[in-house]
């Protein structure tokens, strides 16, 4: 449930209505609106009597939520959520570009590919330093020495990084290095590294689950959300299904559905889906037509030398070309008005 406090509102009013709702057993979430406070409902099992709060001093009206999310939810929060980070903004009509290697190999290989991608029009630096491997003899990233060349990555060149966290253990050190935390597909219903993202104080991009519905998706979001982070990203990169011309099958279709039931930016990393570099430029044109808020693409200078998904990393020059073509797809889309779907 909802509820809405009129514009006139005071202080006092509002916290009335939040004890009321917490005498009653009741978790009350304040969500400031552009002109309006509105107070949430949580934690309640079963319908809650709207007319327990609509005679209340300061109370313009009651909605209920019918979503089993529901601060990730538009009725909830109608406006969409915006996030910025450095110079970059993600959401509500703003498109970013995330890019950068899969996993940091070295400093010079990581300053050497963020200042192409700067170069080229990359907001934000990507690069793991923790890296999930389906092998156990495969690369597994640099731990803490690859956060510090992060950290000189942002330092040279003023680019906001994201990189992964992996479990509880290492959550404080990689929060500490970053500007934005991934939770990968591999952990995106490992609940207490959701809970946990939920009292981090900066954004997280939590990306779909390989098998994973847009409603399961959510809710691994709406955890974040409870504890307290509003600064959540959604990341669409791909699911799992039959086929074997691509490493998983890009659902274009979220950024439409997940745009109507969320006030969350949802941003595509074409990279995992495609699992091959031809393929990553035309899903990424896609993405941007359907009204994905950013992208996230990985790129090497050296990539047949690649410690880590280099068959999928575009060449500096393909990248280049990609922020030109998606610029001008989301000019052409944000010039007729179809970008605010």
């Amino acid at each position: 449930m909802l509820i809405v406090m009129d514009k006139t509102a005071t202080q006092e009013q509002i916290d009335r209505v939040i004890g009321s709702i917490e005498k009653k057993g009741y978790t009350a979430r304040p969500i400031p609106g552009g002109d309006r406070m509105a107070i949430g409902v949580l934690r309640n099992k079963g319908a809650v009597d709207a007319s327990l709060f609509l005679g209340l001093e300061g109370v313009k009206d009651v909605v209920p939520v019918t979503r089993a999310y529901k601060l990730v939810s538009r009725e909830f929060q109608p406006e969409d959520t915006v996030i910025k980070v450095r110079d970059a903004v993600i959401g509500n009509g703003h498109m970013a570009i995330i890019a950068g290697p899969c996993a940091v190999e070295s400093e010079i290989q990581a300053l050497t590919i963020a200042e192409h991608v700067k170069k080229a029009g990359a907001d934000l630096f990507r690069g793991g330093a923790f890296k999930p491997r389906t092998s156990p003899y495969s690369f597994q990233g640099l731990g803490e020495q690859g956060l510090k060349i992060l950290a000189k990555v942002r330092e040279e060149t003023g680019l906001g990084i994201i990189t992964e966290v992996m479990d509880y253990e290492t959550f404080d050190m990689v929060e500490e290095y970053s500007d934005i935390i991934q939770i990968g597909t591999r952990n995106m219903q490992n609940f207490s590294l959701l809970k946990r993202a939920g009292h981090a104080k900066k954004p997280v991009c939590l990306k779909r689950g390989m098998a994973a519905t847009i409603d399961e998706w959510l809710m691994a979001a709406e955890y974040i959300m409870e504890g307290g982070n509003t600064q959540v990203i959604l990341c669409e990169r791909g699911v799992r299904t039959f086929v074997n011309h691509s490493r998983n099958t890009l659902d274009v279709s979220a950024v439409p559905v997940v745009r109507k039931e969320s006030h969350l930016p949802i941003i595509i990393d074409p990279s995992h889906a495609a699992g091959r570099r031809d393929q990553v430029i035309p899903l990424s044109r896609a993405s941007v037509a359907a009204g994905a808020h950013g992208l996230m693409v990985e790129v090497h200078h050296d990539p047949d030398n690649a410690m880590s998904d280099g068959a999928q990393s575009l060449y500096p020059s393909q990248f280049e070309s990609l922020c030109r073509q998606v610029d001008s797809i989301y000019k052409l889309l944000n010039n007729t008005g179809q970008d605010n779907l």
